[in-house]
């Protein structure tokens, strides 16, 4: 299958070979929402941590007598009901990580790959270069390219002068082809691609 190919002024320029086997398979919804818990999850550092009544320091001596008093009984002051007490079910720290089988991760990819593709959000430029690293040109570019909400642009290797020049723009995420995930890709209103990094997605996921 064929995708056409942009200058960064929007103007096609040529076209270029797929492979259909990357960008022409069907939609898998529920394969690629399982990805992207799966991912978020394993983002989770799981660290918290709160004490138990076990594990507050003080609270051994009962705090008034059990009758008489007048008011409600207590064991403790490190119960959970009192100011500096212990935490009913305390997080823990634990591992929220998921396992993700590879062949489940691929085929996830050339499903939203294929989708962004059909929706017109897949856009392939033939180059992406600056002049100087301004945020300014990016910019630019980005207007040429009609992008006015969230945006992925996915380059071949560390494109650094790139990379800086677009970190300001809230909006614009920036990435190497060859760490490309799912969850970037959906959570992208579109996907700027450069020509060699596109040449470099299908040579990975091509069946």
């Amino acid at each position: 299958m064929e995708i056409k190919v942009l200058d960064t002024n929007a103007k096609e320029v040529g076209v270029m070979e797929v492979p259909e086997s990357v960008f022409g398979v069907d939609y898998n919804e529920p394969l690629i929402h399982q990805i992207v818990v799966a991912q978020l999850a394993n983002k989770r550092q799981g660290t918290k941590s709160t004490l138990t009544r076990t594990e507050v320091r003080g609270g051994g001596a009962k705090p008034w007598r059990q009758k008489g008093t007048g008011r409600a009984r207590q064991g403790s002051i490190r119960s959970p009901q009192w100011t500096h007490g212990g935490v009913v079910f305390a997080p823990k720290p634990r591992d929220f990580r998921k396992k993700i089988n590879k062949k489940m991760k691929d085929a996830a990819m050339r499903s939203v790959l294929s989708q962004k593709l059909r929706e017109g959000s897949f856009i392939v430029v033939d180059k992406f270069e600056i002049e100087a690293p301004k945020t300014k040109l990016v910019a630019a570019i980005l207007d040429n390219l009609s992008v006015t909400k969230s945006a992925l642009l996915l380059l071949k290797g560390n494109q650094s002068e790139i990379v800086r020049a677009g970190r300001n723009i809230p909006k614009l995420t920036t990435a190497d082809a060859a760490l490309a995930n799912v969850y970037d890709i959906v959570r992208a209103d579109k996907c700027i691609v450069t020509k060699e990094a596109v040449e470099a997605i299908a040579e990975v996921y091509a069946q």
